[in-house]
């Protein structure tokens, strides 16, 4: 990839920024390249937090002068762990057509892919629609108490940039392991400080559920992304309805075995409008 140059600005975030659009914020190097760097805000236990990985690489798509149209599906696959520092972001368009187009982005620090990505934009128009998938019967956000702030010195700093009110299938206590019978969990969330959602944000928030393997043996297995795929169902005007309140997060696995667990999710909005379902792999080693 050659040398990140250190001048190009990626890191120049205005100092009232949202803590988000400071960690995915791109400065243009050149031609379909752009230079990012990483945000102490969003750590995992090892580097960044993937979904704003995500919604980094999709952003870099999003600001490329060719672009046109919304959002529609995003693929991200984590080859490699990255580091806290500068890194390089290429967006190339594969193919534009009349309805969509179609790009491939990748990370890279150093001369080490980190992530690729697929993305597919177009634009939306009135069509007949319905969802088959329905709203969760759960309390409203206002009636689930937020979740207190996990202590210790281990925990992941992304997990102070969300709110939490768990519906059910809250994050296991390691303390005292406890098998459960399925993997689901449902829960509240928005970003902290609230945010107006967008499709950036969105698609950060689809990796928001941690790996379902812990619920199911109630313990810490070693288990980390491989591929994430999320599907955008919202237009602007649903986005522009839900603002910066609450969204509704259910996940779930279907299988477990050989190392590897998918794992599905579904994101709504508080007036029971489907904005976004996501699917990935998930390796686990127990």
């Amino acid at each position: 990839m050659g040398a990140i140059r250190t001048d190009a600005g990626a890191a120049s975030a205005s100092p009232d920024a949202h803590p988000f659009d400071a960690a995915i914020r791109l400065a243009p190097d050149g031609d379909n390249v752009f230079v990012g760097e990483s945000s102490p805000a969003y750590g995992n236990m090892i580097g960044p937090y993937g979904g704003v990985i995500a919604a980094t690489l999709l952003n870099a798509a999003r600001l490329h002068p060719s672009r046109a149209g919304d959002p529609l599906a995003l693929t991200v696959n984590f080859a490699g762990p990255l580091a806290d520092g500068l890194f390089r972001v290429v967006a190339r368009p594969a193919r534009i057509n009349r309805s969509t187009q179609h790009w491939h982005v990748e990370l890279a620090q150093g001369d080490g892919i980190a992530a690729t990505a697929s993305a597919v934009f177009g634009a939306r128009r009135e069509t007949w629609s319905s969802t088959e998938a329905a709203f969760p019967a759960v309390p409203r956000a206002d009636q689930v108490r937020p979740r207190a702030r996990m202590p210790g010195s281990g925990v992941p700093a992304f997990i102070g940039r969300y709110e939490f009110r768990e519906v059910y299938g809250g994050f296991p206590d390691f303390a005292k392991p406890s098998e459960a019978e399925d993997s689901g969990s449902c829960l509240w969330t928005r970003d902290d400080p609230p945010r107006p959602i967008d499709y950036l944000s969105l698609a950060s928030l689809a990796d928001i559920f941690y790996p379902r393997i812990y619920r199911r043996r109630g313990r810490w297995v070693p288990a980390s992304t491989v591929t994430l795929t999320t599907y955008f169902h919202a237009d602007g005007a649903a986005l522009d309805r839900q603002g910066d309140r609450h969204v509704l997060g259910v996940a779930r696995a279907l299988r477990f075995g050989n190392g590897y667990a998918d794992q599905t999710a579904e994101i709504w909005a508080d007036d029971g409008t489907l904005l976004a379902t996501s699917f990935q792999l998930v390796y686990f080693k127990e």
